[in-house]
């Protein structure tokens, strides 16, 4: 497969959105709206993974100073620091066909790699316990159960330290 990673622009907002609202439940899934808000204020950190023309899965977080993600940055772009010490990540998407075959490992790389070239500290993001164990293999710690509720899930805090 062919695939480029590449970051996003807002012509990729229907494709997003199209490809978010399969990755997860309506309660968890951002809007169309806060994608769109996303990619206005933090494309720098808004990355596509595409294969023949087709967006298959992206990445994206905004930065900040702090160590653990909490719910009102899900839903306010503008809380985000361009020279923050921490990348979030707030979503790591493919689409259903195209997963186990390495493309979420290969985005987690591409925004592990820009945020070491930026300079952040550290990568942070909060997952369901049942995702913990992957995102040990690229290094994370896992920090515990996390203090956000969104979608009304049960997340963990998890922190990838960049050396």
């Amino acid at each position: 497969m062919n695939l480029k990673i590449r970051q996003a622009c807002i012509e990729d907002l229907d494709a997003v959105t199209k490809v978010e609202a399969s990755c997860f439940p309506e309660a968890e899934a951002a809007t169309r709206l806060s994608l769109e808000q996303r990619i206005k204020t933090f494309s720098e950190s808004f990355f596509v993974a595409e294969t023949e023309g087709e967006i298959i899965g992206f990445i994206n977080g905004c930065a900040i100073n702090g160590t653990v993600i909490y719910d009102k940055l899900y839903e306010n772009s503008t809380l985000h620091i361009p020279n923050g010490n921490y990348q979030t990540i707030f979503g790591l998407d493919v689409i259903s066909e195209y997963r186990n075959q390495g493309i979420a490992a290969q985005l987690m790389n591409y925004m592990i790699e820009k945020s070491r070239v930026t300079g952040r500290k550290g990568v942070i993001l909060t997952c369901k316990e049942k995702l913990i164990h992957y995102y040990t293999k690229f290094g994370y710690i896992n920090m515990g159960i996390s203090e956000s509720v969104h979608g009304g899930a049960k997340w963990y805090d998890m922190i990838l330290a960049i050396d």
